[in-house]
């Protein structure tokens, strides 16, 4: 024990003393002004959105004439005002239904919906959704709330509008029910749901984040014996609303808040932002104070939903101006009682309550940007170390390249050990190494047994498929589909290789670097062309030798940096490895919460991962190139046979060491919630350990494991793609011609530059464009031909009826269904590949027996006809 504090206390003095960032993090808020509302007073508690691409402010209540205390009338208002963009100007765009002030608000894709509120009359039920017709704001009547409520929390979750709280009447005690409509079936009306099972409360803040409904603070009214009255008790408390789990009590807030602007905007993928409010500190010196008060709290806290904790997240802007008693409109204040809406790329506040009493005109916006560290000369020099590296491998190897046979297989002479570490280097891309962290830190363990079948599968891929790859002697995978079905087999296999590696590497490379730009100095731009540039060199000059060898080292840089990173976060927290196992047993986040089996496939239990992923392991290694191609480059089988148990082996601990990483920075990071940036996606989450909390040069080694991790994948699938074309395609399009190796060679490295090119391009335009979703829509579409793959290579390995129409029917058969699960069923993708391929094998197998074909000759291609290993060349001839 005293040596681990020993070493707990030298590496702390390290990281304070090198690491890229040694304070606390926070979000960085760029706040500007937007024009100001044409009123002179301003409004609290309109309703506000985003109507047809414009800023929508309608309704509210202000004192026109007095302050409240000098005997002003509260007044209701019913204009609708309008800004078509952030450089414009306000426009009066109609009118609403009648008078009226806090109500919901909630932006829907089809206009504003406005949900209850108050007006001259008293509080209403009113429901209608806002929409713009000829420039001006029209309403739709929607189903009415089933009571009048005012001062209630909402949000859109999915497809559900949830209302929770508020009061029905000005002297009512507030609600702690929950209603709910369905936007899919609107007219079904609104439904209660489960109470609140604490507090009722008014003008809580309420959030949206990962399906989930929060409500954070708000007030309660008691019975004052005193005056016999109402008194307001400020609440702390803080819940999160799921329809499968119903409520859950979170961690309360650090300051009983109420009114700040709502809904609370989210940040990053798991932090919700509460921006002010109001914590009852004044409130009963609101009468002598008056027009001295100092207004209200500008702290922005920020709810972490993985940790649940909480952490201050930067300020609202705050300045008096010259005169804040007599002209509080010159100064910015931090509002309460307003609305906040997503616009522009901004989260604006349109006005609201400055101080108590006061309204303001004024209008902010906020833009986040996560703090971000430099990289430092001493982290780029061990890049560039590594990445000069992995090139002078590539040139090392470049002068023995000197046939095809040699640049796609290596002669068939490179060591079993060092195959088996390219296989798992290939498997194990850049978007793995930061996702398995990242499921372990904001979920569970369960994912863990998606890769223990991976020990399932080798044995089925040892005994049943290697066997026939190395009798058969391809170079491509697809050469087997040719030879036990048809030309057309082959092409559509090889296509579909082709074109989901293409995309598979642009995204491979844009992913990462979208990551380390994000929390890092490092460009984007400049991330893609480091890890591109020197992969398709080493790539094209040293071919698949350079491939596994550089997959060699880089398996040994990516499993170093994750241990590195483990071993600092096991440093770094109070009482190592034991405190972080007790509290994530006592959080739950190891097996606690697996569900073992169930009969919903849409629910990811360990039953459907490990079938599902059995599957997909299966179709990776047996029908995609740029794994088959690695059992072609050992001396025999038996070496074969030992490189696929090194991947298969090394996986389970491999796969350990990252969930552990994730658990470990989950509590790491619960523990010390001011370094987690309130800005980051859940991908990102290693990524920021990485930049801000490792020692300047072991970040850099940890980067380069990032980088090693997309240039693995990027290389195997670079030099498969060629093999593929060369071997497969390319034939077709000579139409027999007989060309000279050593252009085909030259043809290769060509491709494999041309390729490496497009992709590059492709991931810097994804940067630059924002058309990831499309890129992502592209593989979705290509990867639905994966399935069919596997389905192909099992029909024609363990059945003797198949033949060629019958395959492509069962391949296109796939493809359709597997359009139809992915868009129309619930059913838990770790079940597309199984079920891809199963309906490949099963709708290719009866149409060839409905549809018999004569005369195949399937000496050595199906497992019933399978050649001695002496007789093996008679296959290989015919």
């Amino acid at each position: 024990m005293p040596l681990f504090h020993y070493l707990r206390i030298a590496l702390a003095q390290i990281i304070a003393g090198s690491a890229l960032l040694g304070s606390g993090l926070g979000e960085v808020f760029h706040w500007q002004e937007l024009p100001v509302i044409p009123d002179p007073v301003g409004f609290a508690a309109p309703f506000a959105g985003v109507v047809d691409g414009a800023l929508v402010v309608a309704g509210g209540a202000n004192f026109p004439d007095a302050r409240p205390w000098a005997g002003g009338t509260r007044t209701w208002h019913d204009r609708a005002f309008v800004l078509d963009h952030p450089g414009g100007e306000w426009r009066v765009g109609g009118t609403l239904p009648a008078p009226i002030a806090y109500g919901v608000s909630i932006t829907l894709p089809e206009g504003l919906l406005c949900v209850g509120g108050s007006g001259p009359g008293g509080h209403v039920s009113d429901v209608y959704l806002l929409r713009m017709e000829a420039g001006e704001l029209a309403h739709e009547p929607l189903a009415s709330l089933p009571l009048p409520l005012a001062n209630a929390s909402g949000v859109q979750v999915g497809s559900w509008v949830y209302v929770f709280g508020g009061i029905a009447s000005p002297t009512a005690k507030p609600e702690n029910r929950l209603w709910g409509l369905d936007l899919s079936n609107r007219a079904g009306g609104w439904v209660e749901l489960p109470p609140l099972p604490g507090r009722p409360r008014m003008l809580a803040t309420a959030g949206a984040l990962r399906g989930h409904l929060y409500i954070f603070g708000g007030v309660d009214l008691l019975d004052d014996p005193a005056t016999g009255g109402l008194v307001r008790e400020y609440l702390h408390e803080a819940w999160r609303f799921s329809p499968r789990s119903g409520w859950e009590r979170l961690a309360d807030m650090p300051v009983a808040l109420t009114a700040s602007p709502s809904p609370a905007p989210p940040a990053g993928t798991n932090h919700l932002l509460v921006l002010g409010g109001d914590d009852g500190a004044l409130a009963a010196e609101l009468l002598r104070l008056k027009d001295d008060h100092p207004g209200f709290p500008d702290d922005i806290w920020a709810y972490h939903v993985v940790t649940n904790t909480w952490t201050t997240a930067g300020k609202m802007p705050r300045d008096p101006g010259p005169d804040p008693a007599n002209d509080p409109n010159s100064g910015l204040w931090p509002p309460v009682t307003i609305p906040v809406v997503a616009w522009e790329g901004m989260w604006v506040i349109p006005g609201g309550e400055g101080r108590p009493g006061v309204r303001t005109p004024r209008v902010i916006a906020a833009k986040t940007d996560g703090g971000r560290s430099e990289v430092g000369t001493l982290n780029m020099t061990v890049l560039v170390i590594y990445l000069l590296a992995m090139l002078g491998i590539g040139f090392y190897f470049s002068r023995k390249e000197r046939s095809t046979e040699r640049f796609f297989r290596g002669s068939q002479s490179l060591p079993w050990w060092a195959v088996g570490l390219s296989i798992y280097a290939t498997m194990l891309s850049a978007i793995t190494f930061m996702a398995i962290p990242a499921k372990a830190f904001t979920d569970d363990w369960s994912y863990f047994f998606a890769n223990v079948a991976i020990l399932a599968v080798a044995p089925v891929v040892i005994g049943l498929y290697l066997p026939f790859f190395r009798r058969l002697d391809v170079t491509s995978a697809y050469e087997y589909l040719q030879r036990r079905f048809n030309t057309a087999v082959r092409v559509f296999g090889s296509v579909s290789f082709i074109l989901l590696q293409i995309g598979r590497m642009a995204i491979v490379l844009y992913l990462p670097a979208i990551a380390l730009a994000t929390v890092s100095t490092l460009d984007v731009y400049t991330c893609i062309l480091l890890t591109a540039t020197l992969c398709i060199i080493y790539t094209m000059i040293g071919g698949i030798e350079a491939v596994v060898w550089t997959d060699v080292v880089q398996t040994f840089v990516l499993l170093g940096g994750a241990l590195i990173s483990l071993f600092i976060v096991l440093m770094s927290v109070n009482g190592g490895l034991p405190a972080i196992f007790e509290m994530a047993t006592t959080d739950q986040k190891f097996f606690e919460n697996t569900v073992w089996f169930s009969t919903d496939m849409a629910i990811a239990s360990v039953a459907v991962i490990f079938f599902g992923s059995f599957f997909q392991n299966l179709i990776s290694y047996t029908a995609s190139q740029d794994v088959v191609q690695r059992y072609m480059t050992t001396a025999d089988i038996g070496k074969a046979r030992r490189s696929i148990w090194t991947n298969a082996l090394l996986a389970l601990p491999g796969t350990a060491i990252f969930f552990t990483l994730g658990t470990a920075l989950y509590v790491f990071y619960k523990s010390q919630p001011e370094r987690l940036s309130t800005g980051i996606a859940n991908d990102q989450i290693l990524p920021l350990f990485i930049v801000n909390e490792l020692p300047a040069g072991i970040a850099g080694l940890v980067i380069a494991a990032i980088m090693a991790a997309s240039q693995s994948t990027l290389s195997s699938s670079l030099n498969s793609v060629a093999a593929v074309w060369m071997t497969d395609l390319q034939p077709l399009i000579r139409r027999g011609r007989v060309v000279a190796d050593k252009r085909n060679l030259s043809m290769a490295k060509g491709l494999i530059l041309i390729v490496g090119v497009f992709v590059t391009g492709v991931a810097c335009i994804m940067a630059s464009m924002e058309i990831a979703s499309l890129w992502d829509a592209f593989i979705v579409v290509i990867g639905l031909t994966g399935g069919g793959l596997g389905g192909l290579f099992a029909l024609g390995i363990f059945t003797r009826r198949a033949h060629g129409y019958g395959a492509l029917t069962g391949a296109f058969a796939s493809i359709i269904v597997l359009g139809l699960v992915r868009t129309q069923a619930d059913i838990s993708f770790f079940l597309f590949g199984a079920i891809g391929m199963i309906t490949c094998f099963v709708v290719g197998y009866v149409v060839s027996l409905l549809i018999p074909a004569r005369g195949l000759d399937l000496t050595g291609l199906t497992i019933h006809t399978l050649l001695p290993k002496e007789d093996s060349s008679s296959a290989k001839s015919g």
